[in-house]
């Protein structure tokens, strides 16, 4: 005899007849969220956050400005005196 599992609230796709192939292709639906590689996948993505902003400052430092060209791509260009020929 089976005995079937009323649905709880918060459950979710968890409480749906599925088939082994559709848990498996999307396991990421039936396992529970994992601290530790939060945290890593957090800090991880802050550092490159935080690189490409200490590599746009440090182009800015050099004297590099970020340009708009007319089809809508930045471009850094260095900046140019009108004093200079």
């Amino acid at each position: 005899m089976s005995e079937k599992k009323d649905a709880a609230p918060g459950e979710g796709i968890r409480s749906l007849k599925t088939s082994s192939v559709f848990r498996f292709v999307n396991f990421e639906l039936y396992t529970k969220p994992n601290v530790t590689i939060m945290g890593l996948g957090l800090v991880a993505l802050t550092g490159c956050l935080g690189y490409i902003a200490y590599m746009r400052h440090k182009y800015e430092g050099l004297g590099y400005y970020g340009a708009i060209k007319s089809d809508g791509t930045e471009e850094f260009i260095k900046k140019k005196s009108r004093w200079e020929l």
